[in-house]
């Protein structure tokens, strides 16, 4: 397993920020870089507002972290992996497998 962990990842974490007027901004704070496994699951085309899309999902497994949520997102350069599911991979606290679909801001 750990011979799979050959990508260099960024661990994100949204925030909010206020915007000096009352509101408040969505915005990505750097909170790790690890080292990680990528193994692309399936991508699917979609129907949205008229207009045809593709989602794509993605395991990415890294070395247990207990803070890891699914209001998190990985990204690898300039692409964006938004986590939808998180789970110790094996029981044991060893390994984090975390289900993302690739995008924008989530």
């Amino acid at each position: 397993m750990i011979a799979d962990l050959r990508h260099r990842l960024v661990l994100e974490e949204r925030v909010s920020v206020a915007d000096g007027g009352g509101g408040a901004t969505e915005s990505w704070t750097e909170l790790a870089t690890v080292w990680a496994a990528m193994h692309p699951k399936s991508g699917q085309e979609r129907e949205a507002a008229d207009r045809l899309g593709t989602r794509a999902t993605t395991d990415i497994t890294i070395r247990y972290r207990g803070d890891v949520t699914t209001d998190m997102r990985f990204r690898h350069g300039g692409r964006h992996f938004n986590i939808r599911a998180v789970q110790d991979a094996d029981g044991r606290r060893r390994w984090l497998k975390c289900t993302c679909e690739e995008g924008g801001a989530s």
